[in-house]
């Protein structure tokens, strides 16, 4: 085991994807001792940027080999537990995916949590779901602060509204916390998008479902258009700057990729990455399926940084 630095924050990165988290608290000085991510595809892209071949299956490691650390840091899977999903829940093999946070929170005792997951863990199986999992927080010693924040708070230009769980042990004695508001954002995907971008038009039948609903809406609107590439009955249209909540499904042949309209062209994945607070040098392979959809897992870096900074501050 390496030897810790002084004075330094060890977290550890659970279903670390693509490397979100990781990101966010290393900008506020922490550093990364240990990383568990299952799928090949993800792992591979944060070894390229991180330099680090992330462990596999967190339910093959025994709690024994994960390092002394002060932040768990986990963005459990959310497909049990989101409306584009079957809502499993518990039911779900991945739902169970929480029990290993919490049985590596039992079993190293770190100082604090933070957590994230769809919006839909608060209503699954009236609510069963989400007390479940405050009652097993709070019973091995966490006092636990929630809130849903947005990721357009945060400068994204897009719609992504998050469950945040951060969890204090008991014996720091740490009974509020204040999670970040937010800021009036400034900038629009139009700031963003790339110039003479190819290679990412629709597909034709996207591309006919679009025009059916443009002209209706274009009576009402008269700037660039962003759309979501669906069948006709779903398709939906906005002029308002903001994208679509990105999604796995950008990757998987769903219906959640969005689309510039008047350009007939979807987004890149370089947009993408930006749209989710991703630093501009971060490395992923353009125009490709396993791309977006580890980008539609990922989290939105500009939230969990502000989460992690208040967390810090109130740790040391």
């Amino acid at each position: 085991m390496k030897k810790r630095i002084k004075n330094t924050l060890h977290f550890i990165d659970l279903f670390a994807g693509i490397g979100g988290f990781r990101i966010a608290l290393e900008s506020v000085g922490a550093k990364c001792v240990f990383s568990s991510e299952i799928d090949p595809s993800a792992s591979k892209t944060y070894s390229i940027n991180f330099h680090e071949q992330p462990s596999g299956d967190i339910t093959k490691i025994d709690s024994k080999q994960i390092p002394v650390h002060d932040i768990l840091c986990a963005g459990f899977p959310c497909q049990p537990f989101s409306i584009g999903g079957y809502r499993k829940g518990f039911e779900d093999t991945r739902g169970t995916m929480f029990f290993e946070i919490e049985r590596i929170l039992t079993d190293k005792k770190p100082k604090t949590f933070i957590l994230e997951n769809v919006m839909g863990i608060l209503s699954h199986d009236e609510k069963n779901t989400i007390n479940i999992i405050r009652k097993k927080l709070k019973s091995i010693g966490y006092d636990i602060f929630e809130k849903i924040l947005d990721a357009k708070d945060f400068g994204l230009p897009q719609n992504r509204r998050r469950w945040f769980c951060v969890g204090f042990r008991k014996d720091l004695d740490i009974l509020t916390f204040d999670f970040p508001s937010g800021t009036k954002l400034t900038k629009s995907v139009y700031d963003l998008l790339e110039n003479d971008v190819t290679g990412h038009d629709v597909t034709k039948i996207a591309a006919k479902h679009i025009k059916s609903h443009y002209k209706k809406f274009k009576k009402t609107s008269q700037s660039l258009t962003i759309a979501s590439e669906v069948r006709p009955s779903r398709c939906s249209m906005r002029d308002d700057g903001l994208v679509p909540c990105l999604t796995a499904k950008m990757g998987t042949g769903g219906n959640n990729v969005p689309v510039i309209v008047e350009q007939k062209r979807k987004l890149t994945v370089t947009e993408c990455l930006q749209l989710m607070g991703f630093n501009p040098d971060f490395k992923m392979k353009e125009n490709n399926h396993q791309s977006y959809k580890q980008i539609g897992n990922s989290v939105a870096v500009p939230v969990i940084f502000s989460i992690a900074r208040k967390v810090v501050e109130k740790i040391t």
